[in-house]
């Protein structure tokens, strides 16, 4: 049966892999017969993501993408051992929630750097010749508040909203060397953030939240398979755009 969507016997790396939309599309493209690197903070969390997905031959590796400079050197290094990558998905990231007079530029730099600094470095190390095959996909997880604003979240908004920036420049630079690149943005979902989320919101918040969205809450699997849409064959002829997943929060 025709499977445009089929993975096989490529290579895959994707950040943020301990948990959340990161574990779900590790999952998701195992699922469809990739090979794939799994790259957190969290070795226990990795160690668990790995043993859900289907498959021999996935790789576990634990990296702080603060260390920015080194970025481009360790994919090297990656593509040496394993072979080229077919696609790079950055899930990694981190969020704030805080009234801007509360900010402070030490708050700024994790955010600045995870979200948005590392995309550099992984794009710029994703697109020396001996890295990726021709053609290949990196698609960054941007968030429906890149696309939206929200009170208390100007930072983490800025950040993701960035990303839309990059990803259109990229598209048109890049594409000449095989790469494709491409952002998802998701509205609310239920993960270990959303949970997070909960236990701080009084219930006529939540209840708020979860009215802004026609569709209702979406699940991870709902972003992952945009991911993996846009990483396949199925995506072969989509550059510099982004894929709202957000069950109808951004057409208000």
């Amino acid at each position: 049966m025709l499977n445009p969507m089929d993975l096989t016997g490529r290579l895959m790396l994707v950040t943020g892999a301990s948990s959340g939309i990161g574990r779900e599309t590790a999952i998701l493209l195992s699922q469809l017969g990739a090979r794939v690197v799994l790259v957190a903070r969290n070795p226990a969390g990795l160690e668990q993501t790995r043993s859900l997905l289907e498959g021999p031959d996935h790789r576990v590796e634990p990296r702080d993408l603060a260390a920015l400079n080194d970025i481009p050197g360790w994919l090297q290094g990656l593509s040496r051992e394993l072979g080229a990558f077919s696609g790079l998905v950055h899930c990694a990231g981190l969020q704030m929630t805080l009234p801007l007079r509360l900010v402070t530029v030490q708050q700024l730099k994790p955010i600045i750097e995870i979200n948005l600094t590392a995309a550099i470095m992984l794009a710029k190390g994703l697109r020396q010749k001996e890295v990726h095959t021709s053609p290949a996909s990196l698609v960054l997880l941007s968030s429906a508040m890149g696309l939206v604003g929200s009170a208390g979240r100007s930072v983490y908004s800025a950040s993701k909203s960035a990303l839309l920036g990059l990803a259109r420049s990229l598209a048109i630079e890049l594409a000449g060397e095989g790469l494709r690149v491409n952002c998802v943005a998701p509205a609310f979902v239920n993960s270990e953030m959303l949970n997070d989320l909960k236990r701080r919101l009084r219930p006529e918040q939540l209840a708020a939240i979860e009215s802004a969205h026609p569709l209702g809450i979406g699940h991870v699997r709902d972003v992952a398979h945009a991911i993996a849409f846009l990483v396949a064959d199925t995506g072969r002829w989509i550059t510099g755009t982004t894929l709202a997943v957000d069950g109808g929060y951004t057409a208000q």
